[in-house]
């Protein structure tokens, strides 16, 4: 028997060329169904429907309403039929680009691959292994502020869990393309981690900025961190080590796992509730169309970062908000910004700051730091992702006129900027970067609490869920 599948055809192509195809993928795949897209330049439509199944030798399912119809037309023939795989057999002009790119990702919300002649789309890895409940944030994007929102809800979530026992209340497994050859255990619920001691990692040839050290330093949560290489296109890395990591985790016997993405790339395992951070400043396609549709179709909720002007003005937001309305109507949608918040005071000093934020953001994060925290800003430095750029800065003439380095732990934050710092003898503190909800005209809502509200939620459904399998699994 081949691979179960259902295949996609149309009315411009004549119905024995189909049959011919047809025939030829029956050596790959079991094919059990079709769903017929429109199209009536080679096929009379006449009657079409009570003839169907004779002219093509298997049942059709017909979306010939319009391409709007299509990803319900083929998600119900996937919940009927239950395949591995949609074959696509049709083309241009019935089926184009964007019109493949919505199917391809209703398949793979579906956990059912898509291909055709020369592309082959398989859905992220889902293997269900977390032990307790598991909340995903994943992102559309590198430096859409996915780990400040990962590190904010863990912290959040933490806050209101009853205590455990001495077990964990959370959990974060973080990925990064610098994480650990063999996933480890940080605890920051025990241990405050100081740039002393990310220094002591840096020199022994680590990357003391991953993610997972960002998160148990900022937010004081326990993280496992772990490494991936690559991503493809529906998130899945070429290589991980998160399953490891993730058996690392259940063996502290958490509350709730949070599994935070890299970059595009989503952890490459089940979760039981899925957050979606999302760039305002990005494109409209790469949120809502691609394979942006498919991050939306598995997620929960969506927080629009960067939602501020000039990265952002309030019709771009009100955009995007549509945009993901079209995809998934209802779905919650949280519009933030990130204002800087260092760990330790920094009142009175003279400070020289680096960070990853765009160069737009300079003037408002600068004047941010100066009146809500007291600082008087000598260096601002953006370029803590561009080592040639960030060692000039550091070589400039403002840093004699600084007495402490505030940074985020983020990119060349330990090896370059905190090594610089301990030569000059100057103390280094750490930056954090808070979710701030940005109301429909653009204005800030400091305390608003939406957010915490959101990820109590997501929690809860996330445990739901997890109820929910474990009783599926046990035959409940």
């Amino acid at each position: 028997m081949g691979i179960p599948a259902i295949v996609l055809i149309d009315g411009e192509h004549y119905p024995p060329v189909v049959r011919d195809a047809l025939l030829a993928a029956a050596d790959t795949y079991d094919v059990r169904a079709a769903v017929f897209l429109g199209g009536a330049e080679k096929i009379d439509r006449a009657g079409l429907r009570d003839r169907s199944d004779a002219l093509y030798g298997l049942p059709v399912t017909f979306a010939d309403a319009g391409p709007e119809t299509w990803p319900a037309a083929v998600e119900a023939a996937i919940a009927r039929y239950k395949p591995l795989v949609v074959v696509d057999l049709s083309d241009e002009p019935v089926l184009g680009y964007v019109q493949r790119f919505h199917l391809a990702s209703a398949s793979l919300a579906r956990g059912v691959g898509y291909v055709g002649p020369d592309f082959h789309f398989s859905p992220a890895s889902s293997q269900r292994i977390c032990a307790v409940p598991s909340l995903a944030i994943i992102g559309t994007g590198k430096r859409v502020g996915k780990t400040a929102l990962s590190g904010y809800v863990s912290r959040v979530l933490q806050a209101a869990a009853p205590e455990r026992d001495g077990r964990p209340k959370v959990v974060v497994v973080a990925m990064g393309r610098g994480g650990p050859g063999q996933p480890e255990v940080v605890d920051g619920t025990k241990q405050h981690l100081t740039a002393a001691d990310l220094l002591a990692w840096s020199r022994q040839g680590r990357h003391a900025a991953s993610d997972y050290f960002e998160d148990a330093a900022l937010s004081g949560v326990v993280t496992v961190g772990c490494r991936r290489c690559g991503g493809g296109m529906a998130g899945e890395p070429f290589v991980s080590n998160v399953a490891e990591g993730v058996a690392l985790a259940n063996g502290l016997q958490p509350g709730l796992i949070v599994l935070e993405g890299s970059g595009a790339a989503q952890p490459p395992v089940a979760a039981d509730a899925r957050l979606l951070a999302a760039g305002a400043h990005q494109a409209k396609d790469e949120i809502a169309g691609f394979l942006g549709t498919y991050r939306l179709l598995i997620s929960d909720a969506v927080v629009l970062t960067m939602a501020e002007e000039p990265l952002a003005a309030p019709g771009k937001v009100r955009e995007l908000r549509q945009a993901i309305e079209a995809v998934r109507p209802g779905m919650p949608v949280v519009p933030v910004t990130f204002r800087p918040r260092p760990v330790e005071t920094v009142e009175g000093r003279k400070v020289a700051v680096f960070c990853t934020a765009p160069e737009v953001q300079r003037g408002v994060l600068q004047r941010y730091l100066e009146e809500r925290w007291g600082c008087r800003v000598m260096l601002f430095s953006t370029h803590l992702a561009d080592r040639e750029s960030l060692r000039a800065d550091l070589r400039s003439g403002e840093m004699e006129r600084v007495d402490a380095v505030v940074t985020e732990i983020k990119a060349a934050a330990i090896d370059v900027v905190a090594e610089s710092a301990a030569e000059r003898g100057l103390p280094v503190v750490f930056m954090d970067n808070i979710p701030v909800e940005v109301g429909p005209d653009g204005t800030l809502r400091e305390g608003s609490g939406t957010l915490e509200e959101l990820a109590a939620t997501l929690a809860a459904t996330a445990a739901e869920r997890f109820e929910q399998h474990q009783g599926r699994d046990v035959g409940l």
